[in-house]
């Protein structure tokens, strides 16, 4: 254990240094906690202490804790009041609430180690539905030197170290865990800290397998192989999530370039996808070639370029824009367009978002934003997936000019008073 003890205070990362020494929080919570209990303590007595967790003073002592998430993250959901399992029973149970206060009362006003433990057997004995051992964390930020923090990670630490097998949610198994951890700070005192919370941060690195020892070691083999496997699946998701979307983006510009030259016009593909195929056709083969965009800044051309799908009539002249969006940000898309707009002003060109259906109200919240709507460009309309790749044939058939994306375009409409 010597040796472990040295690995711990060695290693610059750990809690030992990150929280225990060197962590401001740690010792402003001393503090913070004792005057936080003073209130909930008063609040119990006069009867205004309220009957959820949320939003009262017994919320502001917890989060004092938990805030300190090199060891205590987490700490604080043994207090939230779950109301459909009436656990922990102190919130609306008003004889268990007072007897919480006392409980926190009497531990506050000592420093007799017998005392308190008198006070956790009383408070025990009355069996409270789901408060437990939770507790004693405030306990460690009371009597730091006589009552260690207690989490899962430190359990799990404790049983791996010492060969026990003490569970989370006992009293009994708290106070027979904690005799230990007394017996062992006081062997190694020269090594540790009269403070429990050095040896329990020891724990705390073995039971989060960050301190490799013979009884965590298969363990820890075992869940990085578990982690890996977890990444090599997350990856491998992400990898078929992104590859659906660019087929999905390279079918609705194929649809609006196959539309486009259906209706007449000539069809600009956006610069980087004209390697792109669909169905086996590259989409760079329904394109023209160059896109020539006169008296704007080669910084505005460059942005324009790259817009998804554009609709040309004879002479060149855009007529219609197309970004086609899919996990990107519609805001984005938005832009581009306006910078589209604004720079080919005095033309009647129209422009269109092309999104899936669940992405629908994002767009018209999108639009209907005040900095969306004062622009000084054109209104902005948007296509559905579904409709475009429903109606794309009857529109090359039916259609004449552009007017046929009437049929399925919508357009978001301010209220009146707008």
């Amino acid at each position: 254990m010597e040796s472990l003890i040295q690995l711990y205070k060695d290693d610059e990362e750990s809690v030992y240094h990150t929280w225990f020494l060197h962590n401001n929080d740690r010792l402003k919570a001393f503090r913070t906690i004792r005057k936080g209990l003073l209130k909930v303590i008063t609040e119990i007595e006069v009867g205004i202490f309220g009957n959820d967790f949320k939003g009262s003073s017994l919320e502001m002592v917890v989060t004092a804790i938990s805030e300190q998430k090199q060891v205590f993250e987490g700490a604080a959901h043994a207090f939230y009041w779950k109301p459909k399992l009436r656990i922990p029973d102190i919130y609306e149970n008003e004889q268990n609430k007072k007897a919480f206060g006392r409980f926190l009362k009497a531990c506050l006003e000592t420093t007799d180690s017998e005392t308190v433990l008198e006070e956790i057997r009383k408070l025990d004995s009355l069996k409270i539905k789901g408060l437990g051992p939770a507790v004693a964390n405030l306990l460690y930020f009371l009597h730091p030197t006589l009552f260690p923090p207690f989490n899962t990670a430190i359990v799990n630490g404790f049983n791996l170290l010492f060969n026990q097998k003490c569970k989370l949610g006992s009293w009994e198994a708290y106070l027979g865990m904690r005799e230990k951890m007394l017996e062992r700070n006081s062997f190694f005192r020269n090594l540790l800290s009269k403070d429990l919370g050095a040896l329990a941060g020891l724990l705390f690195e073995i039971g989060s397998n960050r301190i490799i020892i013979e009884d965590n070691a298969l363990d820890y083999l075992i869940k990085e192989k578990e982690k890996t496997e977890k990444a090599k699946k997350r990856r491998l998701k992400e990898v078929k999530e992104d590859e659906l979307e660019e087929n999905t983006h390279s079918e609705m510009q194929y649809h609006l370039a196959r539309l486009g030259n259906s209706l007449g016009y000539k069809v600009w593909i956006a610069r980087n996808d004209h390697k792109r195929e669909w169905e086996g056709q590259k989409l760079g083969e329904f394109s023209i070639k160059n896109l020539t965009i006169f008296q704007v800044p080669p910084s505005v051309a460059d942005t324009i370029a790259l817009i998804d799908v554009l609709w040309l009539d004879k002479e060149e002249k855009i007529i219609a824009g197309f970004e086609v969006e899919k996990s990107t940000s519609i805001y984005s898309g938005i832009l581009r367009l306006s910078d589209l707009s604004l720079s080919i002003q005095g033309g009647s060109c129209q422009f269109y978002l092309v999104a899936p259906e669940k992405r629908e109200k994002e767009i018209k919240a999108q639009l209907l934003r005040p900095s969306i709507r004062s622009m000084d460009s054109q209104p902005i309309s948007y296509l559905l997936f579904q409709d475009l790749r429903c109606d794309c044939d009857a529109m090359c058939k039916f259609g004449d000019d552009l007017t046929v994306l009437n049929k399925i375009a919508k357009t978001v409409i301010p209220k009146a008073s707008d």
